[in-house]
């Protein structure tokens, strides 16, 4: 199932102040867009961010860091428009559709929505009124509305791909959402639980608030792994993804990547999630000889699914030869490549043990490695 989520943000937000668009305004150390980008990592195959095109800067940036980039519209309506049409010729089933002002939604919610497209072809999240309702002319309360059976409209708004579109395509002028447009299309629409932390930046003090649920989500954890292999026959060893020349080889029941096996370990450990043979058993022959790659993505997409992103990798080869230092550069970059991050945060070095032990002695390569991961 190919899933993907579209992230509104094209428009100019003025009421929320300051002059510039709010989803570029600084929140708890970072833009806006970027709390509500790194919440979708990992847990949609693809993401889509509509932008205005007066936002040059962010053309540039954002150009070049996994995303897709669709042009905003002349309405909300017309930027998600585009937006799916920038997903054609990506084999989208399931496509999510929100709001870049709304930087503190929790995966938990993202993942609701998700599932509920498994037997509905729409669902979005809907806090209940709870609170009197009032009606007002002014300063002036005139009457109470009944709040059974109103909710709180939340993003983001979850649909079959093929549906929305066609429903897009159907639907006269604006809309308050993407609800409104499914409705009107004949679409059976699901309401998920809501979160009252997910809310939308719309005035200045919305900006406090925000912080203060950024704040208080903080959540770090940190894992260790460790992997052994001994030396065999062979001429090449693979360290980190990367085929190094040897005049041996690492054995073991997979490829035999050392310093992948001790990242994949520190990753499931910060998850509190075991290792890699409680999640693919060296008993079971569909593994013999594996790619290394297959066990690191499952533990990357596995923190996805649970909410987190990963900080930063540490990775430590323990080994009297090969010469580690010429191909650390390769390493780092074909480890960031897998896990779908940038090469600052990640580190791959070596270092010997004196001739001391087996890896003095040249008899294998031990890996130690550490991971930060934190809540998203």
């Amino acid at each position: 199932m190919t899933t993907a989520a579209i992230i509104v943000a094209a428009g100019r937000g003025q009421r929320a102040g300051g002059g510039t668009p709010k989803q570029w305004r600084p929140l708890a150390g970072r833009r806006v867009a970027d709390w509500t980008i790194d919440r979708f990592r990992g847990l949609v195959d693809h993401i889509v961010l509509v932008l205005s095109g007066e936002d040059t800067v962010a053309w540039e940036e954002f150009g070049s860091d996994g995303l897709i980039l669709a042009k905003g519209g002349s309405d909300r309506a017309g930027s998600v428009r585009n937006g799916l049409e920038a997903l054609k010729g990506h084999s989208v089933q399931h496509v999510l559709i929100h709001d870049v002002a709304r930087p503190c939604v929790d995966p938990h919610t993202i993942q609701q929505v998700l599932s509920a497209l498994n037997s509905s072809p729409a669902a979005a999240p809907g806090l209940a009124v709870t609170d009197a309702l009032w009606t007002g002319d002014g300063a002036v309360v005139t009457g109470t509305q009944d709040r059974n059976g109103l909710f709180a409209a939340q993003t983001p708004q979850g649909f079959h791909y093929d549906a929305i579109v066609a429903a897009h395509a159907t639907h006269p002028g604006e809309a308050v959402d993407d609800v409104e447009v499914a409705r009107a299309a004949g679409l059976d629409v699901s309401i998920v639980p809501g979160d009252a932390d997910n809310i939308k930046i719309t005035r200045p003090e919305d900006f406090a608030r925000a912080e203060r649920i950024l704040g208080t989500d903080m959540n770090v954890r940190l894992g260790n792994g460790y992997d052994v292999h001994r030396f065999g026959d062979g001429d090449n060893v693979v360290l980190c993804g990367v085929k190094v020349p040897h005049d041996r080889s690492l054995q073991g029941h997979s490829d035999a990547d050392v310093g992948m096996h001790a990242v994949t370990d520190a990753i499931y450990g910060a998850l509190a999630q075991g290792d890699i043979g409680q999640h693919f058993p060296p008993s079971d022959p569909q593994w013999k000889g594996a790619a290394s790659e297959i066990f690191l993505r499952h533990a990357v997409e596995l923190a996805g699914r649970m909410g987190f992103r990963i900080s930063n990798i540490d990775c430590t080869l323990v080994c009297e030869y090969p010469k580690i230092g010429p191909h650390a550069p390769a390493m780092r970059d074909e480890m960031a490549r897998i896990m779908g991050l940038s090469a600052d945060q990640v580190s791959v070095k070596a270092t010997t043990s004196e001739r001391l032990g087996f890896t003095g002695r040249s008899e294998g390569i031990a890996s130690l490695a550490t991971a930060c991961l934190v809540k998203s």
